[in-house]
């Protein structure tokens, strides 16, 4: 069988093949009210699809921790039961078709409150249901971002705290995954990195201090996480900096430390926090970030980045420079790339009944 059709055990759970989809936010929810947050028809629909196309596992969007934590008005949250409910019908049905479902858990920081990106993705203010951004430092992303309110120690640890209860709520939803984002210039990215970390306290300096807030943010999802369950981290391996920023080298030593709070996969990306910079991008740019995690610690991870055609995420695998490939715009443009590819690699992946039928 090919690699990419193998299944992945990770604690009790287990994956049945390797075609992961990212997290892509849909910006979709409505944004005030009893509604707020909450997955509507459309999210099912899109969540659906790519299941019943094949996909191994699937990571729901990018889920605000609080209201305060999505990156538009338009994001989905897991802060109320009512949204739990809401989600427990994707979960259900991506498990009858063998599909794995996990949620990323995030919280935006001072790239919080923008408008979706089809509309430019500028920041929105209270007149189109935005809202003050906060960060690590009162640091703008760019220009045309507001300068955020730095956040006190005492709500750092509120939003520790926010993590672990949307934690939760994504049991009771019916997820067999959790993944943090750290990645890509939101919260937990931008206190690990000095480009947006200029705090002088306990949450700013050394590497140290810098990792401290996504330590803590493991360590309290992964208390009331399940033993028996996965614990996913998505990381900006570099912000592509020449100096001042995350650096790959930061990610490998990173990397060893949330494997020791639990973490059981890095999710490797690259980029988000610095703007105006200039990334060489191309098929698989992003994969020897994490073929250098694989080979330098014992942690297991995706790789992610312009992986398009079975062929090459075959070969990332084969050649073992990751465990799992993520594929994302490839899967907005076909939901059933998992069983092209299988077709293409003689793999075996599973067709729903209603269609197997008629191939």
């Amino acid at each position: 069988m090919s690699a990419l059709f193998q299944p992945l055990r990770l604690r009790e759970v287990t994956v049945p093949n390797r075609v992961w989809m990212p997290p892509m936010c849909q910006y979709s929810a409505e944004p005030e009210g009893p509604s707020a947050g909450v997955p509507s028809d459309w999210h099912f629909a899109h969540y659906a699809a790519r299941a019943a196309g094949g996909t191994g596992l699937i990571i729901v969007e990018a889920t605000g921790v609080s209201p305060e934590g999505r990156i538009s008005p338009r994001d989905l949250g897991l802060w109320n039961d009512t949204q739990v409910e809401a989600f427990r019908r994707i979960t259900s049905f991506l498990r009858t078709q063998g599909t794995v479902p996990a949620v990323q858990l995030a919280h935006a920081g001072r790239k919080a409150s923008t408008d979706r990106p089809w509309k430019g993705g500028a920041p929105v203010g209270p007149d189109a249901h935005g809202w003050q951004p906060v960060g690590p430092s009162a640091l703008a992303f760019d220009a045309r971002h507001p300068v955020p309110t730095e956040l006190t120690a005492a709500q750092i640890r509120e939003i520790v705290g926010q993590f672990a209860d949307a934690a939760r709520r994504a049991l009771d939803a019916g997820f067999e995954i959790i993944e943090i984002h750290g990645a890509h210039g939101y919260l937990i990215h931008e206190f690990l990195s000095p480009h947006s970390n200029q705090r002088t306290d306990a949450y700013g300096g050394s590497y140290e201090n810098r990792s401290r807030f996504a330590l803590e943010v493991v360590d309290a999802v992964r208390e009331v996480w399940p033993d028996d369950k996965p614990l996913f981290f998505r990381v900006s391996a570099t912000d592509w900096l020449d100096e001042g920023g995350w650096t790959p080298d930061d990610t490998v030593r990173f990397a060893r430390d949330l494997q020791a709070h639990g973490v059981d996969l890095l999710d490797v990306s690259t980029g988000g926090n610095a703007s105006g910079v200039r990334i060489p991008t191309g098929p698989g740019y992003q994969v020897p970030f994490a073929a250098r995690v694989k080979a330098e610690t014992t942690l297991p991870v995706a790789a992610v980045g312009l992986i398009t055609d079975a062929e090459h995420a075959e070969k990332i695998l084969a050649n073992g420079e990751a465990d799992a490939v993520l594929l994302g715009r490839e899967l907005l443009r076909n939901p059933s790339w998992a069983q092209a590819a299988a077709r293409e690699l003689d793999g075996a992946v599973r067709i729903p009944d209603q269609y197997a039928w008629s191939i």
